[in-house]
């Protein structure tokens, strides 16, 4: 089987670098890469990347060797229909890794056409220790790195404006651009750099905020070596994600005008304000990953997929959704509907077998943030509680109770509902008892949710049933109520 490379596949020499992308994982790969490649090929473009190497680890030696190039594979369920199909990507035009050529990737910021930064180093990547120095070489941190890059660059071009840089940060925190921003000039401030080269970091680059959200599991060596033999090559940097993606950054509308990849038919959106898009990711679609786990688990499920596919189960997944969750949005511009039946595509998608245990992690911070809002919001608005989401936290509760599942959680917490449970009977009153110790639980939820009228009640109900009749007769009787 051939290798692949330029020569193999018959792809032209690398584009010219226009972007500096920090990090080369799965989800770049799959997500950035392959946009800039689509864009590319769209439009004209020859946007070249080049993958900086973030951590010390590793040498994306194959990459190399492969010219840059490697294939997405995007597999899943799209408007009901089954997508299965594979992207060469072809616009990472070069890898180099600081950590063995220092100068080298310092020498970069010398290029006047590279124009874009990107990166991808997980939600701890952007933040600044007192360990780097401007001496280092490299410094330790991301950010630490980015800094001592655009000093060379504002040296080399004497502070010119047109020298600045588009910095698009994908990292999965809130306000990413505004905060690499921040990290950067403390950095700057903690290395004594020049006044003028921290009002150029203000006044010539533009650091986006965005909201990114793909799954890419990519593939196990079963899966790889078949992908192998379909496509015809040995690629070692294969991948595969989801049909569902999208890409949301805050950004001037210069950016939009030199930059339009909202125009090249891929869920790309330049927006004023992320705000409903964080809202609609985090009630929806992780609301609904929240609210169906403790509830599929207890009611015998093992998979998301086989969750949403159970007749039941799936009326339950959907209902909390579209009648539960979705009335208590007022997001203006945003088709939460569409929103929430591409969710439902996502969690059917046969090539990833998605765990209901393995998003159990920290389930209770993840309810308080992702499902105690709707509940409370559609309580405030209609006078009466959503039946399935109070049904959530009822299974939560009797899921923390532990015995065999196994908890991964905060030890605190985790003791916390070991003491309430040892110290509850099996008697309505026990029962009582521990739900109120639960909702009055301030560490955990930030309220006392004991003042919600009816909750109480409710949840002792549930728990009562589970206790004496199972899950799945207790999702079969709220469906009757």
């Amino acid at each position: 089987m051939k290798k692949l490379n330029r020569t193999t596949a018959n792809i032209p020499p690398a584009l010219p670098t226009r972007i500096l992308q920090f990090g080369g994982g799965n989800f770049l790969r799959g997500f950035v890469d392959w946009m800039v490649d689509v864009y590319n090929e769209k439009t004209g473009s020859e946007l070249g990347i080049l993958v900086v190497k973030p951590t010390e680890r590793g040498d994306y030696e194959e990459w190399r060797q492969q010219d840059g190039l490697f294939h997405v594979l995007t597999k899943g369920i799209r408007n009901g229909q089954l997508v299965d199909e594979a992207h060469l990507v072809k616009c990472v035009s070069s890898i180099i890794h600081p950590y063995r050529e220092w100068e080298a990737f310092l020498k970069t910021a010398e290029n006047p056409g590279l124009r874009y930064v990107i990166s991808n180093t997980t939600e701890t990547g952007i933040r600044v220790s007192s360990d780097d120095k401007k001496t280092d070489m490299p410094p330790n941190e991301f950010p630490a790195k980015l800094t001592l890059w655009l000093h060379r660059r504002f040296r080399h071009f004497n502070g010119s404006r047109e020298s600045g840089c588009v910095v698009i940060p994908t990292e999965l925190l809130e306000r990413n651009g505004e905060l690499l921003r921040d990290c950067i000039l403390q950095n700057a401030d903690n290395w004594g750099l020049e006044e003028d080269f921290k009002k150029w970091i203000h006044d010539a680059n533009i650091f986006c905020n965005t909201l990114v959200d793909r799954i890419i599991p990519g593939l196990g060596e079963n899966a790889m070596q078949e992908a192998w033999q379909q496509l015809g090559y040995q690629d070692e940097m294969i991948t595969q994600g989801e049909p569902y993606h999208l890409w949301a950054i805050e950004a001037p509308q210069s950016v939009r005008t030199e930059l339009p990849l909202d125009k090249v038919g891929l869920n790309i959106v330049y927006t004023d304000d992320l705000t409903p898009y964080r809202i609609s990711k985090v009630r929806i679609l992780n609301g609904a990953h929240t609210a169906m786990v403790p509830v599929g688990y207890l009611y015998g499920i093992e998979t998301v997929r086989e969750t949403v596919e159970d007749e039941v189960m799936g009326r339950f997944v959907r209902e909390v959704n579209f009648d539960e969750i979705i009335p208590t949005l007022d997001l203006p511009g945003m088709d939460v509907q569409q929103f929430a039946n591409d969710v439902l595509d996502r969690f059917r998608n046969p090539f990833i077998k998605h765990k209901l245990l393995s998003i159990s992690l920290n389930s209770v911070s993840k309810f308080k943030v992702r499902v105690l809002p709707s509940l409370l919001t559609y309580r405030e608005q209609r006078g009466v509680l959503p039946k399935h989401l109070v049904l959530s936290l009822a299974a939560l509760i009797r899921f923390y109770k532990g015995g065999e599942i196994p908890l991964n959680d905060e030890p605190w917490l985790v003791d916390f509902f070991k003491k309430a449970w040892a110290e509850c009977d099996d008697s309505e009153a026990g029962i009582a008892v521990l739900v109120e110790k639960v909702l009055q639980w301030e560490q955990a939820w930030e309220t006392d949710l004991s003042t919600v009228p009816g909750l109480k009640d409710s949840l002792v109900k549930h728990l009562i049933s589970i206790e004496k009749n199972g899950m799945v007769k207790t999702v079969q009787q709220a469906f009757n109520t």
